[in-house]
């Protein structure tokens, strides 16, 4: 699977980037407003720092297709793997359509349904993004519908990965994975919580606790 970070502070996702492990990065607005920077610099200089990101998705917001393809040009023209994130509605769809058609990859956003899946994955998405947190927040199980999509687009046989969002904890991030999710893209509080295991602490304890008696025995 693989691992996006949702954030749109650089010096997180220098950090992960850091370890090789990270596929790529989502935004949104709410992200760009936390940061207190200008979209087109913040994104600008995340795909100048890290060219070797699969994608860098950068959310449009308006009413029409027009309008949001007139936003979409300025990201898109930056760099190759600029992925144009739109929502799931008609106006929305429209865009990713026409992205598509152009080679331009799309994130379709705000997914809640195996239907929209499907409408998303018909107007070319690169990415669709079911929002497993915020259903399991309405208490509605968020990743039996990363399942169902997973089912639907096997039968189909679509190109359109499954990018799991909205996760909350490291449980959800694996319980994406084992129902088809191909993408998770998570806070980077849970990618370093990913790392921890408390039985590998315990382990590396006990191994260097032998390391260290082993090293005073060759001493004596």
């Amino acid at each position: 699977m693989k691992i996006f970070l949702d954030t749109a502070d650089v010096s997180k996702i220098s950090q992960s980037y850091e370890t090789g492990l990270l596929d790529g990065v989502t935004t949104n607005p709410t992200l760009i407003l936390k940061s207190g920077r200008q979209l087109l610099e913040v994104i600008s200089e995340i795909s100048c720092s890290f060219p070797n990101l699969e994608s860098i998705s950068v959310e449009v917001v308006a009413d029409t297709k027009d309008e949001m393809l007139s936003q979409a040009e300025k990201y898109y023209t930056i760099s190759p793997n600029i992925t144009i994130k739109v929502p799931c509605t008609i106006e929305g769809l429209k865009t990713c359509k026409f992205l598509s058609n152009l080679g331009i990859k799309t994130n379709v956003t705000l997914v809640f349904s195996v239907a929209q899946a499907i409408l998303a994955s018909k107007a070319g998405a690169t990415y669709i993004s079911p929002f497993v947190g915020r259903w399991i927040d309405n208490s509605i199980d968020g990743v039996q519908l990363i399942k169902n999509i997973r089912k639907a687009f096997d039968y189909s046989g679509t190109s359109t990965q499954i990018l799991a969002a909205s996760l909350r904890d490291v449980r959800q991030v694996e319980q994406s994975a084992l129902n088809g999710a191909d993408v998770s893209t998570i806070p980077p509080d849970v990618f370093w919580g990913m790392y921890n295991n408390i039985m590998t602490k315990s382990g590396i304890e006990l191994f260097q606790k032998d390391w260290n008696e082993a090293i005073e025995n060759e001493k004596v």
